[in-house]
């Protein structure tokens, strides 16, 4: 039989975990764990107090270790890394992560917000007490005369509220067995926990940063910055050049004018006109490179940097909300910017040599050149290179083979210029005539937008948002653009229809309803009135979308309303949704699962993946691992997607970038 064991501790460092992460957090000399409360299947929740002195119970210990006990807790990553630190040896593979189980089921991260979302009566809740509890004894104390200069405060120095400490621990157990009991009904595939596992793993193996590079670029950005600012200063003559109210009144006398401020937009606008002077010209150019966040990316790894030069802890599982897609975490890996240097060996070196005047010299754009070079900042581990490999236009070809749009499925089975392809089923053109030199070429432009920006019932504005205008096309052009590429992709745009459909019928009937190989219906659990619209997946996989009802949307039409996270507000609340939008949430999901298969193979291979970053992974491979091979795993069928065509493509390296 087996037996569950929930667990929460209380642990001390002093390492900021928000800045540094989990793992750096656990490596510090000073952690600690100070309390440790289980509970035993469905026995009463028990404390250990470790600060005092008191011992885990060895029957405990024994359980830790035994694969007939599944031990649970709330991120369980943290309880699982910190206790093996601390010297308790427990197997990843017998845990289970409650907060993985919510995000799986569509809710919140965070034990407090997953169990008001849940809905969570006030007693089973965590309590409120706990952030000044932790920030009194598990973060270091300034030593001051009134508290004998001690750097930490032990139960001792308060002990009323080392008692409430116990207790909110305690509850935290509870808190977590309560969601646990909610969600027994709707299970995580085993796939998806191996997937968990795997992403622990990873996270807990890290990656390399080049440390040179790392000092050598805010060594650089220090002297860029001071040098920038009294530029400013000389041209201005005010006193703080970067304050915005000071600038903004010094532009405006300027141009004789008013500005509608500085941000990154308004600059860019201001640099666009050609009635202002030199002066005003290059005190914005300062502004934009003093602008640059992406120095902030240094820091983040230097700050989270651990044992053996690695950053761990760059993932987060099921971090996408809907999707079940991986979310970056610390130095965010999913937003770094692009390089489009061709001399990276060399900028590298000169900024390794903190050679501020020769980066300056050779490429003029000092801050530009720093964020250009963030990627390389990680290095694959001693003897070892990258290789790095993504799957090319994968949401047009699972949207397509997902759909039964036959024609693009055959663009990706035969040439895979899928551009050229579309624009020529848009504007009825031969393919061979859009090519280079052609004065048809240019209609390869607008067969790229369309695929880009329309698959998920998107219009006009969908394709502004994906940079229409700067392509040079015009405002006007645009309804026919998006007639046309509906138009060339009938089955695309049924499946919208067919999708939305099948998900009201769904809510009306509270039957089961099956379209392309999804099937949506309708979950309810009567003892604890959780409740659900479910997508299954071609995989197995279910999407969630928790406690859905049928509203009016701001159309006037009938449409599934559902709650979730807002990305505005980071709040749970209500949002509704529609056929595109929830086609979007499929093939991003199916997407994933296909990047899933690949981290399984690469796993089998027993390869190190080290980060992956949308649909790329970057793997710390062995000299004689070649990219075909690869890129090959990447393009082997899915047993459970007859028929999709992936393909892969990448390159090899001995630092991180965009190739």
């Amino acid at each position: 039989m087996r037996h569950h064991l929930s667990i929460d501790i209380e642990t001390k460092s002093s390492i900021d975990i928000g800045k540094a992460g989990l793992y750096k957090y656990a490596q510090s000399p000073d952690f600690a764990i100070l309390l440790f409360a289980y509970k035993w299947d469905d026995d009463p929740v028990q404390i250990v107090d470790l600060a005092t002195g008191e011992l885990i119970p060895d029957w405990i210990l024994d359980e830790l270790v035994d694969p007939d006990t599944i031990k649970h807790a709330y991120n369980a990553a943290f309880e699982w890394y910190c206790l093996n630190r601390a010297g308790y040896m427990t197997p990843l593979e017998q845990w289970r992560c409650t907060m993985m189980h919510g995000l799986y089921c569509g809710y919140t991260a965070g034990l407090d917000a997953t169990g008001k979302a849940i809905g969570l009566p006030q007693d089973k809740r965590k309590l409120t007490t706990g952030k000044a509890l932790i920030r009194y004894f598990c973060v270091p104390c300034k030593p001051t005369k009134t508290n004998g200069n001690r750097t930490w405060n032990l139960p001792k120095h308060a002990p009323e509220k080392w008692v409430l400490f116990k207790d909110y621990c305690k509850q935290d157990v509870i808190t977590e067995y309560e969601i646990l009991k909610r969600l027994e009904q709707y299970p995580v595939p085993e796939e998806e926990e191996f997937l968990w596992q795997m992403d622990i793993r990873m996270n807990a193996y890290g990656v390399r940063v080049d440390e040179e590079l790392i000092n050598g670029a805010l060594a650089i950005d220090a002297i860029s910055s001071e040098n920038l600012t009294m530029e400013a200063i000389d041209i201005t003559g005010l006193g703080n050049p970067n304050s915005t109210s000071q600038l903004k009144v010094w532009i405006e006398k300027q141009i004789s004018g008013e500005i509608s401020g500085l941000t990154k937009e308004n600059v860019t606008e201001l640099l666009s006109r050609s009635d202002i002077s030199d002066e005003v010209r290059r005190v914005l150019e300062i502004r934009q490179q003093l602008g640059k966040t992406s120095i902030k990316k240094y820091v983040a790894m230097k700050t989270a940097e651990g044992e053996g030069e690695r950053v761990r802890g760059l993932t987060q599982f099921y971090g996408a909300n809907r999707t079940g897609r991986w979310a970056g975490r610390l130095v965010q890996m999913q937003n770094l910017p692009r390089n489009y240097l061709k001399t990276l060996d060399e900028a590298r070196k000169l900024v390794k040599a903190k050679n501020y005047e020769g980066v300056r010299l050779i490429y003029e754009n000092v801050p530009d050149t720093l964020s250009q070079l963030i990627r390389t900042a990680f290095i694959p581990s001693e003897g070892q290179k990258f290789v790095v490999a993504d799957f090319s236009a994968i949401e047009a070809r699972v949207i397509a083979w997902l759909a039964g749009e036959q024609w693009v499925n055959e663009v990706f089975a035969t040439h895979g210029k899928i551009y050229e392809a579309t624009a020529s089923q848009m504007f009825h053109v031969p393919i061979e005539k859009i090519a280079k030199g052609n004065p048809e070429y240019s209609l390869r432009q607008k067969g790229k937008v369309a695929t880009l920006a329309l698959g998920y019932q998107g219009g006009s504005n969908a394709l502004i948002a994906m940079g229409a205008l700067n392509m040079g096309l015009t405002e006007e052009e645009l309804p026919d653009i998006v007639q046309r590429w509906r138009s060339a992709n009938p089955r695309i745009r049924d499946l919208w229809y067919a999708v939305e459909e099948a998900s009201l019928q769904t809510m009306l009937t509270a039957q089961p309803h099956a379209i392309n190989g999804l099937i949506f219906a309708l979950e309810s659990d009567l003892v604890y009135g959780q409740h659900f619209l479910t997508v299954q997946l071609p995989s197995g996989r279910k999407l969630f979308y928790p406690k859905p009802f049928l509203q009016e949307n701001q159309f006037g039409k009938a449409a599934i309303h559902y709650y979730t996270v807002g990305q505005q507000t980071r709040k749970w609340e209500v949002t509704s949704t529609y056929g595109g939008k929830m086609t979007e949430n499929i093939v991003q999901a199916i997407a994933r699962d296909c990047l899933a298969e690949t981290l399984r193979r690469i796993e089998k291979k027993g390869l190190q993946v080290v980060f992956h970053v949308h649909d790329e992974v970057i793997i710390d491979a062995p000299m004689d691992v070649t990219v075909d091979e690869i890129c090959n795993l990447m393009a082997e069928p899915i047993t459970w997607a007859p028929g999709l065509i992936l393909k892969g493509a990448g390159f090899e390296s001995n630092y991180y970038m965009k190739d």
